[in-house]
């Protein structure tokens, strides 16, 4: 998916209260951009580090930027806007483009499943209805490895037992990991962040929960689905 509005670069001051940023423009300005990420962003959220915002004039809008990137200046960029993961999906889902899922005829987000949840696809067609859960990941403490979760996570473990239940059921489900790192060729669980994830992780495989991973093609112009990578358990 292209950006609605090419974006400018900053460096960041400071991220707090999750959602916000105090970053300084190229021309000198101090603003305050929407951080739309409500982890830890560990290793994205270093004071100094260059990043890429997306202006807006819309006047319901508080805020008039939104941060969108990461700039690691090697070459490399993460995205962290983790609304963007869905979209993305979403586009090569209906484009019958995912590697690991085929061509669907009906492609539905957000429907209710589980005890008071929503998968974000249920895909129907030929064959048992399959439910995809998206995980944005942009954690990695390790050249080449992607890690989730970057913290604690309660509602990504229910996600997976829910999941589990979907196959007991006799459907299919799908746990896919987005990586929004052009830095990273295989994905790994954090287990020591997350325990409780990480224990929930092996039993939904266990119970049949397919895991599967793709990067991201990062630019400050666009974000689009590259390559599908191994998920390491």
């Amino acid at each position: 998916m292209e950006f609605a509005t090419p974006l400018v670069p900053a460096r960041l001051i400071r991220r707090y209260k999750r959602f916000l940023a105090d970053v300084r423009l190229e021309d000198g300005r101090e603003v305050t951009a929407h951080c739309a990420n409500p982890g830890s962003m560990m290793g994205l959220a270093e004071p100094g580090m260059k990043v890429w915002l997306e202006p807006n004039d819309d006047p319901k809008k508080k805020l008039k930027f939104g941060w969108r990137l990461v700039d690691h200046e090697n070459g490399h960029f993460t995205g962290v806007d983790t609304s963007i993961p869905n979209k993305a999906l979403k586009a090569a889902l209906l484009a019958h483009q995912v590697p690991g899922l085929p061509p669907y005829d009906l492609v539905r987000a957000e429907v209710k499943y589980g005890q008071n949840s929503r998968i974000d696809f249920l895909l129907s067609g030929d064959g048992p209805d399959t439910y995809v859960e998206v995980k944005s990941v942009t954690l990695s403490r390790q050249a080449g490895l992607a890690e989730f979760p970057d913290s604690v996570t309660a509602r990504g473990a229910k996600h997976l037992d829910e999941l589990a239940e979907m196959v007991r059921q006799g459907h299919r489900a799908v746990m896919f990991y987005l990586v929004q790192r052009t830095d990273c060729r295989e994905v790994t669980i954090a287990s020591d962040i997350d325990p409780t994830y990480g224990a929930a992780f092996a039993a939904a495989k266990a119970e049949g929960v397919t895991a599967l991973a793709q990067t991201c093609a990062i630019t400050p112009q666009a974000i689009t689905l590259a390559d599908p990578i191994p998920v390491r358990p």
